[in-house]
């Protein structure tokens, strides 16, 4: 099985170094032909959700990204891939990948002052450490949306479809809870997270 990093800005590494370490192959996603490599599903880092937005539009890789989140492609977004997906930005008039039915707020959490790390338990996953940095969280999300975290009361992660969407960095904290639930619940359909990874609730 092979995940696809965008690569172009933010916390991508430390993405691929824990999807290693569960036996997962990696790709990074820096430049258009990038494209042309076979992968599963698509990792959205944390960062800067602008930077990372307006380099996919110069590199020529939002369209094709888009088109195929779009058909189904599975995403694992942590943060400025929050933003990325969101339907609507509550305080940007900034649009990107509009594939998730939810209004985010960036920076929420206020800037770097406001970064904190807390446990958070997940439904259907149990505790998992979260580290926050400049964080997003969601303000409203559609019926069909399953939220499975709150934070005072605040969406800080969901899953609809296809895509698992957080406000907080897993990758950080090296906790593969996240990375095992996706690939057995979200990427469900290869047999080989099944065999490989299983997760137990």
């Amino acid at each position: 099985m092979t995940a696809a990093i965008l690569a172009l800005q933010g916390a991508f590494a430390e993405h691929e170094a824990l999807l290693h370490t569960l036996g997962i192959d990696t790709v990074e996603l820096r430049e258009e032909k990038d494209l042309d490599n076979p992968f599963d599903f698509l990792v959205l880092p944390g960062g800067e959700s602008t930077v990372q937005g307006k380099l996919l539009h110069e590199l020529d890789m939002f369209d094709e990204l888009k088109k195929r989140i779009a058909a189904g492609l599975p995403v694992f977004a942590t943060c400025a891939g929050l933003i990325l997906l969101a339907e609507k930005i509550e305080n940007d008039d900034k649009r990107y990948f509009q594939a998730l039915p939810v209004t985010v707020r960036r920076n929420a959490y206020g800037r770097q002052l406001g970064s904190h790390r807390i446990t958070l338990s997940l439904k259907g996953i149990g505790e998992v450490p979260a580290t926050f940095i400049r964080a997003p969280y969601i303000t409203s999300a559609s019926p069909d949306v399953e939220v499975l975290a709150r934070e005072d009361d605040e969406i800080v992660a969901v899953r609809y479809r296809h895509i698992l969407a957080l406000s907080f960095h897993p990758e950080l904290d090296m906790d593969e809870k996240l990375y095992r639930y996706f690939l057995k619940h979200v990427v469900k359909e290869d047999a080989q997270a099944e065999k490989v990874l299983p997760f137990s609730a």
